[in-house]
């Protein structure tokens, strides 16, 4: 090409959530069973979405209403009803207008940091969640910023870290929290919430808080909405949607909401290019914005939504039962998501580590995966190891632009009795691999 066509930030833009799929369905294309602890989509692991939801939707979808444009921003009748929900709660006060809607937050994600000037930078936790870093990374050409979640605190965040960062480098204009936070499952107490307010109320900063999980709390645990704590002075957005929470994935629908748009000119600027980017693509996905109102408002969800908490809760605690007390373990009893990332102890990983492969294709498959990246992070080499000898799929931690080595599971698995078969084996593998030299 007669000029450079690749931003130098590309390089970034890798999701090994969805990459490891390939090498589980070369696996599954000689025959071997794959057990997915990869991605977390409900319906794959079983989920029944009840009938009285369906209805809804069947419903709406004979109305040919259904069928055309919604207001770029989203439906005004979505809008006034979501604003109501959240100033139910009696923080921060919306309307309609602080509200727009994407196809999806992998959509919303990345027109937040398009729109950033690439010198300016939103720092974010790690272990990181791929598609908020890798988008940060590649609109600024760079590696990601990021704080770091303390393993060995609950996951909590390392305010110090965060604070001299924050501190030290003037070009970070926000922060993102996620809440509760994926991949590691860590619910973010009140009192660090606020402290990450206080950071940004003190460098003049904004806050992002992806708040997709805000609903699936468990074992006891409380999710504090940003919109409750960031007061009336600091700038902020909130990301939530309904592929979760319902769960529809499927539907690829979720929404922004700003805080505090007009306290600071240079934020609400930048509100209304992200209004303005959406107006050039007319508007997102109708069908499940008139879905909303009337799912979230039938007397029936609530109900809903707590067994299904309670029945991930239960999960949660079955998987400690399992992995708690393995002694090569960092592991953290989740309260929040369907994620748990355990971590391996310091010098626990090392060179020459396997497992027995038995079946000779699948060793094959795993030599020439090794064999293609000679570098290979330890914990991605275990993982890949755990793929070829049990068909269990989960997701290295280095994947999530950390320095340490483990990996994530998901919570979904709506059979129990697969669920402990499948932990049982991911035990089991650990103590072989750690042991095996």
């Amino acid at each position: 090409m007669r000029q450079k066509l690749l931003s130098d930030g590309a390089s970034e833009l890798s999701y090994e959530i969805r990459g490891i799929v390939k090498k589980a369905e070369q696996l599954q294309q000689i025959g071997k069973t794959i057990y997915w602890e990869n991605i977390g989509d409900p319906i794959q692991k079983n989920n029944q979405v009840p009938d009285w939801m369906r209805e809804i939707v069947v419903e709406l979808v004979k109305d040919n209403k259904s069928y055309g444009y919604s207001h770029s921003k989203g439906l005004l009748e979505t809008r006034i009803f979501l604003a109501e929900r959240n100033n139910m709660l009696g923080g921060v006060q919306i309307t309609a207008e602080d509200i727009l809607f994407f196809n999806g937050l992998g959509d919303a994600i990345a027109k937040l940091y398009q729109y950033i000037v690439p010198t300016s930078r939103v720092i974010g936790p790690s272990p990181a969640y791929s598609t908020h870093s890798s988008a940060e990374a590649a609109h600024a050409h760079a590696t990601p910023l990021t704080y770091k979640l303390d393993p060995q605190n609950n996951w909590y965040p390392d305010i110090e870290d965060l604070y001299n960062k924050v501190k030290y480098n003037p070009n970070i204009v926000g922060i993102l929290i996620i809440n509760p936070d994926n991949p590691t499952g860590m619910v973010y107490p009140k009192h660090i919430l606020e402290q990450i307010v206080e950071i940004a109320r003190e460098f003049k900063l904004f806050i992002v808080a992806d708040e997709i999980y805000i609903n699936i709390t468990y074992n006891g645990a409380i999710a504090h909405p940003l919109s409750t704590v960031i007061g009336n002075d600091v700038p902020g957005i909130s990301m939530k949607g309904i592929s979760k929470e319902f769960p529809w994935p499927g539907s690829r629908c979720g929404w922004m909401e700003y805080y505090n748009r007009h306290v600071d000119a240079e934020f609400n600027r930048f509100c209304a290019a992200l209004d303005n980017a959406k107006m050039i693509e007319v508007s997102a996905a109708k069908l499940p914005q008139l879905a909303i109102p009337r799912i979230l408002s039938d007397s029936r969800f609530l109900p809903y939504r707590a067994e299904l908490n309670q029945k991930i809760g239960r999960r949660s605690k079955i998987i400690a039962e399992i992995l708690g007390s393995v002694p090569y373990l960092t592991f953290n009893e989740t309260y929040g998501a369907f994620y748990n990332t355990i971590i391996f102890k310091e010098g626990t990983l090392r060179e020459g580590q396997q497992l027995r492969i038995e079946d000779s294709k699948a060793k094959a498959l795993f030599d020439s995966w090794v064999a293609a990246e000679p570098d290979m992070p330890h914990d991605k080499r275990f993982v890949y190891a755990l793929l070829a000898s049990k068909g269990v799929c989960v997701v290295p931690i280095s994947s999530f632009c950390s320095d340490l080595q483990g990996f994530r599971v998901t919570l979904l698995e709506e059979n129990e009795e697969l669920l402990i078969h499948t932990f049982t084996a991911i035990r089991d593998a650990v103590i072989e691999y750690v042991t095996s030299v």
